[in-house]
């Protein structure tokens, strides 16, 4: 796919981020991979990022995040566009992006760099670096160490013809106003804040109609409708699901550091569709936070 055309497929629609499955050993376990994408394809998502913040790519090796990237093309790439990440430092993220681009990923996520803080400058140059690596469209993630404003994504801009999208996961409205005034439509715009449907008519207001689901892994359907009500404005829908369901999962999922993707993994469980325990330095989900979470996706009815 070229990187306009992924440009405009990303700047519409729900995306989402699967979960990566592990076998009983906590090794990636393709087949059961292949039967959740094959699962989530048919609900609509714009497009799935594998091997991101949900995807535990944190705790992949290089060669596993190549497996998962091959496995998800194989599986469904042809049904819906599969967009691979790329991180850690400049070197390692560009051979990802290649490894991405090798195994027919539609396009990347260029993840924040490793824990290392440095200036803006810094942070151009790496993403100029990536860009360079690859043919593929790239979406940079601004998020914990990767902090961009509108004068460098000017920059970049300019430069990386390849670089087609902005995901936005710190929140900072101002800074967010000002990327969106000043860019225009040079990027699609995601908004990228963890469980971003709390946030998501926030970001319809300044112009970024387009986010993430994690929720999508187990109740796509109400996931689907929430964005759905987003779209349309649907006030009374949004209202009653945050109220319903959202909010409290958020007050489950802040019980415990790193239950952002132990929570959805105990949801896929929850529905039938079990990934496998999450990789340490995570922790899986108490009986408590589950027996609470069971009792809030049953109260949605079917996702069917």
């Amino acid at each position: 796919m070229d990187y306009q055309t992924l440009k405009k497929t990303i700047s519409s629609g729900l995306l989402s981020f699967p979960v990566t499955d592990f076998d009983q050993n906590d090794d990636f376990a393709p087949s059961a991979y292949t039967k959740r994408l094959e699962w989530l394809a048919p609900y609509g998502a714009s497009a799935l990022f594998v091997g991101g913040g949900t995807g535990e790519g944190f705790s992949l090796t290089p060669g596993e995040h190549e497996d998962v990237v091959r496995t998800a093309v194989a599986a469904c790439g042809k049904a819906v566009p599969i967009l691979a990440t790329a991180a850690y430092g400049t070197r390692i993220a560009a051979q990802m992006a290649r490894n991405a681009e090798k195994n027919g990923a539609a396009g990347l996520l260029l993840l924040p760099h490793y824990l290392t803080e440095t200036s803006a400058e810094g942070i151009c140059r790496h993403v100029e670096a990536v860009c360079a690596a690859t043919g593929l469209g790239v979406i940079v993630y601004n998020r914990n160490v990767c902090k961009l404003n509108a004068d460098a994504l000017e920059r970049l801009g300019e430069k990386c013809p390849n670089l087609i999208g902005f995901k936005d996961g710190i929140g900072e409205i101002e800074n967010m106003v000002s990327i969106r005034r000043r860019l225009g439509d040079r990027f699609a715009y995601l908004g990228g804040l963890p469980t971003a449907e709390v946030y998501a008519e926030a970001y319809k207001a300044m112009g970024v109609s387009v986010y993430s689901s994690a929720v999508f892994n187990f109740i796509p359907r109400t996931a689907l409708d929430f964005y759905k009500a987003v779209s349309a404005n649907d006030h009374e829908t949004t209202s009653r699901l945050l109220s319903d369901f959202f909010l409290p999962y958020i007050a489950i999922r802040n019980r415990v550091p790193g239950y952002a993707v132990s929570i959805v993994k105990a949801g896929a469980a929850i529905v039938g569709r079990s990934a496998g325990r999450v990789r340490t330095p995570l922790v899986d989900c108490g009986e408590r936070d589950i027996s609470d979470l069971r009792v809030l996706i049953e109260r949605l009815g079917s996702q069917e």
